[in-house]
C-alpha cells in the first residue's frame, strides 16, 4: 500500500470512529505512518482529503455496480441485481458505507463537483432512465427514483445491521426488501 492509500485508509477509519471534527490531520498522518507534510502534499486541506476519500469510495461502488448495469438481460433482472449487490457491498464494507452516509449528510457534499457526482451515480441513473423510458418504472425524474432506490438500500442495510439473522434469513430479508422497492417504483 502506497502512502496515499495509507492516508485514505487511515482517514476512513478515523473519520468513521471520531467524526470529521474529532479527527485532526496530525492524527491521520501519525497513524498512517507519514509526515504531516506528506499528507498535505497529497491533500492540501482536510476537506480535500474528505472529498477525495468520498470520491474514491463512490467510484469503487460505481465500478462494482457497473457490470450489473451492462449485463445482458431484462432491465428488471439487472435492477434487482443492482439492489441486492448494493446491499451486499454495504454489508461487506460497513466503514465505507457509513462514510458515504456520513459525508452525504455533511456540509462537505457541496464540494463534490456536479459532474463527478453525476458520474458516480451513472450506473444507477442509466438503468433507471432506461426503465422509465420503457415504462417499467414510474414516470418520475430519474434523480427522484434514484434517491428513493438508494434510500431503500440504506434502510435494509440499517435493518440487517441491527437484526440477528443467519445468512439464509438475511438473504430472504434482502429479497423481501427488494420486492417492496419494486412495488414502490414499478410503473403502474
Amino acid at each position: 500500500m502506497d502512502k496515499k492509500e495509507k492516508i485514505l485508509a487511515t482517514a476512513l477509519r478515523l473519520f468513521v470512529a471520531d467524526g470529521f471534527h474529532g479527527t485532526p490531520t496530525s492524527k491521520i498522518a501519525l497513524e498512517a505512518g507519514v509526515a504531516n507534510g506528506t499528507l498535505f502534499y497529497h491533500y492540501k486541506t482536510k476537506e480535500e482529503l474528505m472529498v477525495a476519500l468520498y470520491n474514491s469510495i463512490k467510484s469503487e461502488l460505481a465500478n462494482n455496480i457497473l457490470s450489473f448495469v451492462q449485463a445482458e438481460g431484462f432491465i428488471t433482472t439487472r435492477f434487482k441485481n443492482i439492489f441486492i449487490h448494493s446491499v451486499h457491498w454495504a454489508l461487506k464494507n460497513p466503514e465505507k458505507f457509513y462514510y458515504i452516509q456520513q459525508f452525504n449528510f455533511s456540509p462537505h457534499l457541496v464540494k463534490v463537483p456536479r459532474g463527478v457526482f453525476k458520474q458516480q451515480a451513472m450506473p444507477y441513473t442509466q438503468l433507471i432512465g432506461e426503465g422509465i423510458r420503457k415504462k417499467l418504472l414510474r414516470q418520475q425524474p430519474v434523480e427522484l427514483v434514484t434517491a428513493l432506490f438508494n434510500g431503500q438500500v440504506y434502510g435494509i442495510y440499517q435493518y440487517l445491521k441491527a437484526a440477528d439473522l443467519d445468512a439464509g434469513e438475511q438473504e430472504k430479508k434482502i429479497n423481501d426488501a427488494y420486492d417492496m422497492v419494486w412495488d414502490m417504483l414499478k410503473y403502474m
